[in-house]
């Protein structure tokens, strides 16, 4: 298939392992249908956004609508609200954004990473801080099962969407924060392993996304300047 084209073998070792552990947690459990398919769609959308493919979008599409309505099943009010009303029209928005901020590296096209400022840095944490704790309380007034931390992964992914649309390299760092608080939420409280699952594919992948943007963003640079001066 065009999709794994270039595919390197631990992108490829990591997609068939974890989908052949969400497999037999279909088979062995009495999860349905619904948590597999948003897992695997999750999986594929996650290391294409880590390989800096503008098809990530495609099932991202797909499973914020699936993650979603699990997680308002799960009374997670802030993951069904975050997925249904931010992520479902940022998947657009992202990409519109990627397509026109593209390099094609060895006859791939790529998106260009950037990297932030410690400014920006700043700025993001201290907002991001504040909006934890208000919507933390807002949650808990709606007896939400883990208030508190379903606000952490709520904002925490609401910055870090912003910061893939705009390309930084730093998304991956809030991503991995986001996925260790949200493997604690699903298999520790909800115990539903399908889920779970997805979020431990998505916090190695997050850790080879950092690594690989950087080396995107090095390789970029050169291939962009050299763009810009033809």
């Amino acid at each position: 298939m065009k999709i794994f084209k270039d595919w390197n073998l631990f992108e490829k070792s990591w997609l068939v392992i974890f989908t052949l552990i969400n497999v037999v947690i279909l088979i062995y459990s009495k999860e349905g249908v619904l948590g597999f398919i948003t897992a695997i769609t999750g999986m594929l959308s996650v290391i294409l956004v880590a390989k800096g493919k503008i098809t990530n979008y495609y099932f991202g599409i797909i499973n914020v609508v699936l993650y979603g309505f699990i997680s308002y099943n799960s009374r997670y009010y802030g993951e069904a609200m975050l997925n249904i009303l931010y992520f479902l029209p940022m998947q657009i928005i992202g990409f519109i954004m990627w397509g026109k901020n593209s390099v094609n590296i060895d006859e791939n096209k790529e998106v260009k990473a950037e990297k932030m400022t410690v400014k920006e840095i700043i700025l993001w944490t201290v907002l991001s801080g504040i909006a934890v704790i208000v919507y933390g309380i807002i949650l808990g007034e709606l007896n939400n099962t883990l208030p508190m931390a379903d606000s952490f992964t709520t904002v925490l992914s609401v910055t870090a969407m912003i910061l893939m649309i705009k390309r930084y390299m730093e998304q991956w760092i809030v991503w991995i924060i986001i996925d260790i608080v949200a493997i604690y939420m699903w298999i520790f409280i909800k115990s539903d392993y399908n889920i779970t699952m997805m979020w431990t594919a998505y916090l190695i992948n997050a850790v080879y996304g950092f690594y690989n943007w950087r080396k995107l963003y090095k390789k970029e640079r050169a291939v962009w300047g050299k763009q810009e001066l033809s």
